[in-house]
C-alpha cells in the first residue's frame, strides 16, 4: 500500500512511518502539512491521521487559552482531510484517544462500542472526528503512548525518582508506540472499520520503578502503590480478534534499557 501519514515528525506519527515503512508500504509523510489545508492524497491507498494541533506537551488541555482555534484547526481540519480522503479513494485510520471516556465513572469497565462521553474539549473534538469518519474508515481510541526517542514520556519521572525527589503515586494504562502502529496497520491490512480500543498494561509506578530500581541500583523505595480500582481499562476484543498481540510486559522490560539510556 502507499499511505500519507499526518503528523509525521510527532511522537506517534512518527512510530507509524517507520512501521508502514519496516512492513514493506510506500510511506508519503507529510510534515509541512497542516491541519485545514489539502491534503495531497493522489495515489494514495490510505491515510494514517495522527496529526494535532496542541499547546506543548499537552492534549488534554492542549487548547491552552484559545479554544476555538483549537477545535478549527483539529475538529474542521480533521473533517476536511476526512472529505479530501474520500475524494482521493483512500482509506482513513484516525488516532482517536482514551480521553473520549474520560466521563465515565472512575473504575468503568470500557468494552469495545463504549459510548464515547468526552469532559474534555481534546476528547469532544476526538469523539466529532469519529463520527464523522468516511466510509470505509477506522479510529483507534489509543492510552497513553510509551516508546524509546520522543516516545520517553517518562524521562522526568526516572528522573525525580533517581534524584529522590516524592513521586506521586499513579496507576495508568499504556500502550508501546509500535503496538499502536501495527495495530494501525493491521486494521487497513484487514480492511476492518469502526472504532477499536488500543490499550495493553496497566501499570502502577511502584511496578515500573521498581524495575527502574533494578537495572540502576538506585538506593530510593519506589512510591506506594495506587488505587487501581479507581482506573477505567479499555478491553480490546475487536483488535484481538484481528490477531494483535501486545507486547505486555516483556516488551516493557526490553524497552526499558533504552528509556534510562
Amino acid at each position: 500500500m502507499r499511505i500519507a501519514v499526518t503528523g509525521a515528525t510527532g511522537i506517534v506519527g512518527g512510530v507509524m512511518v517507520q512501521a508502514a515503512r519496516a512492513a514493506g508500504h510506500a510511506v508519503d509523510p507529510l510534515p509541512g502539512w497542516r491541519l485545514g489545508q489539502p491534503a495531497p492524497l493522489d495515489g494514495c491507498d490510505a491515510v494514517i491521521h495522527a496529526a494535532l494541533a496542541h499547546a506543548p506537551g499537552r492534549y488534554r488541555g492542549g487548547e491552552g487559552d484559545d479554544p476555538a482555534a483549537f477545535v478549527t484547526a483539529n475538529r474542521d481540519g480533521t473533517l476536511r482531510l476526512f472529505e479530501d480522503a474520500e475524494r482521493a479513494g483512500a482509506r482513513v485510520v484516525f488516532l482517536s484517544s482514551r480521553a473520549v471516556y474520560d466521563g465515565w465513572p472512575a473504575g468503568t469497565a470500557l468494552p469495545d462500542g463504549t459510548p464515547a462521553r468526552p469532559d474534555s474539549l481534546y476528547g469532544q473534538v476526538k469523539a466529532q472526528a469519529e463520527s464523522a469518519l468516511p466510509p470505509g474508515g477506522a479510529a483507534l481510541r489509543a492510552t497513553g503512548v510509551y516508546g524509546p526517542g520522543r516516545a520517553n514520556k517518562w524521562a522526568p519521572l526516572f528522573a525525580d525518582y533517581r534524584a529522590g525527589r516524592p513521586v506521586v503515586p499513579r496507576v495508568a494504562t499504556e500502550v508501546h508506540g509500535a503496538d499502536l502502529a501495527h495495530a494501525a496497520l493491521l486494521v487497513l491490512e484487514r480492511a476492518a472499520t469502526g472504532v477499536f480500543n488500543v490499550s495493553d498494561l496497566v501499570l502502577d509506578r511502584h511496578d515500573l520503578l521498581a524495575r527502574v530500581q533494578r537495572l540502576t541500583g538506585c538506593p530510593h523505595p519506589p512510591p506506594p502503590r495506587a488505587d487501581a480500582r479507581a482506573l477505567s481499562v479499555m478491553g480490546c476484543a475487536r483488535l484481538a480478534a484481528l490477531g494483535w498481540r501486545p507486547g505486555g510486559l516483556a516488551l516493557l522490560g526490553a524497552t526499558l534499557p533504552a528509556l534510562l539510556a
